[in-house]
């Protein structure tokens, strides 16, 4: 039995809508036993000084693509990365998202196998260091949509085709997905991830596109409910939003076109959404050499869409939503810099609090951790960072990370604003 005493400058606990002054936490191994502003000190208690910092409970990202080691590279994928050399990339990721302060990613899948239950497993055994991964290995999806990256070989068709064979969730016909459902819960997935609309980052298609029809979407639906999975699905319209409500679907990623009475029947029916701001900012905030970092379909998509992609980000911000806070990072940034959605949250109007909320105890009920993490309280597990800048006022605030606890132990950190 060990004990340590973190003593805060400042601290936000994910539970309260504000930042106390003069708090201590005392830890006992891997949990919190106490939080106040006079704790106990036991025997042979470390103390740790934190006076300087603002303290919070390690920091969720909900929606990371881990499987890459450079969004440079993203390009090379189908045909020059190894299902082993994703799997190298995914714990990096998992390093380098820890050593920023986020203690707990969730991987929402990649185009081909990862390997990524693997890099989870390793990590919960200690025998690599990382953040805390919460997993679903492979997109659900048919051939030709936003999932299949064999989208850009479509010039090569017989090379296209032999690819759309090692992977081994896109088909089609609700038998096909109801199938694919019970191999992921199979292997270890912890939630379902759909690929229902077409998206920006793939050349050949549109975030208009309805990718699968309504009898796949209920058959994933419904067999993962059946499995005790939660299911997510990627999606922009407001048509498709709805009628992903309707059937019972837990979670929406991005919903970035989404319009206002999409999103009140999100609020009204409970359904989180996770709105990933990061790969939409440029264009919303006029970002112009980020903007040229992108693709050029990429960028075309983005201009066309940028009047609805304005008017869906402002309902968002307007509503009552259940928010989460993800990234979505695959161009301009690293996959790990999982500070910069707060970033774009702050700079695109969001009061800090919901940004912070959103990181952390929401976060956390979205990934099915809620009672061991999310929040810094007793008996929750000892997932701790502190920041030396003021997350009230300073957009890059978890950009810079200044000390990272997971589960008791500390880990060394890393200041993101110098990564490229």
């Amino acid at each position: 039995m060990s004990f340590t005493k973190l003593v805060c400058g400042r601290l936000y606990d994910g539970v309260h809508d504000e930042i106390q002054a003069g708090r201590e936490i005392l830890i006992e191994d891997a949990r919190i036993a106490e939080v106040g502003a006079h704790t106990a000190t036991p025997a042979g208690c470390r103390i740790v000084d934190l006076s300087a910092l603002t303290v919070t409970p390690g920091m969720i990202d909900a929606h990371v693509h881990a499987s890459f080691f450079d969004w440079r590279e993203i390009a090379k994928d189908p045909i020059y990365y190894s299902d082993g050399m994703r799997a190298l990339a995914a714990s990096e990721c998992a390093r380098r998202a820890l050593s920023g302060g986020f203690t707990t990613i969730r991987h929402v899948g990649w185009f081909r196998e990862d390997y990524v239950l693997d890099v989870r497993r390793a990590i919960d055994a200690g025998f690599l260091t990382g953040a805390r991964m919460v997993a679903a290995p492979h997109f659900l999806c048919a051939p030709g949509s936003h999932g299949d990256s064999t989208q850009s070989l479509a010039t090569n068709p017989a090379l296209s085709r032999f690819l759309e064979t090692q992977y081994p969730t896109m088909g089609s016909g609700p038998d096909f997905f109801r199938d694919a459902v019970r191999h992921e819960v199979k292997i270890g997935a912890d939630f379902i991830k759909i690929m229902a609309t077409g998206g920006f980052f793939t050349p050949n298609d549109s975030p208009e596109d309805r990718q699968l029809a309504d009898d796949e979407l209920r058959a994933i639906i419904d067999t993962a409910h059946a499995l005790n999975r939660t299911v997510t699905a990627h999606a922009y319209t407001a048509e498709l939003i709805t009628t992903l409500a309707e059937m019972g679907i837990d979670g929406i990623e991005h919903a970035s076109l989404a319009d206002r009475a999409a999103i009140r029947l999100l609020e009204e029916k409970d359904i989180y959404v996770v709105p990933t701001f990061c790969p939409y900012d440029e264009i919303v905030l006029l970002d112009e050499d980020k903007l040229a970092q992108k693709p050029p379909a990429f960028q075309r998509k983005l201009r066309r869409y940028r009047d609805r992609l304005v008017e869906s980000r402002r309902a968002i911000l307007d509503s009552n939503l259940r928010l989460g806070y993800g990234t979505d990072l695959v161009t301009g940034y690293q996959n790990y810099e999982c500070g910069r959605e707060y970033s774009a949250l702050l700079r695109n109007g969001m009061d800090p609090y919901r940004a912070l909320r959103a990181a952390t105890a929401e976060n956390a009920r979205i990934v099915g951790r809620a009672d061991d993490i999310g929040t810094i309280e007793p008996g929750k597990l000892a997932d701790i960072a502190a920041w030396p800048r003021d997350l009230l006022t300073d957009d890059k605030a978890l950009l810079d990370c200044a000390f990272v606890m997971k589960e008791g132990r500390e880990y060394p950190t890393q200041c993101m604003l110098e990564t490229r």
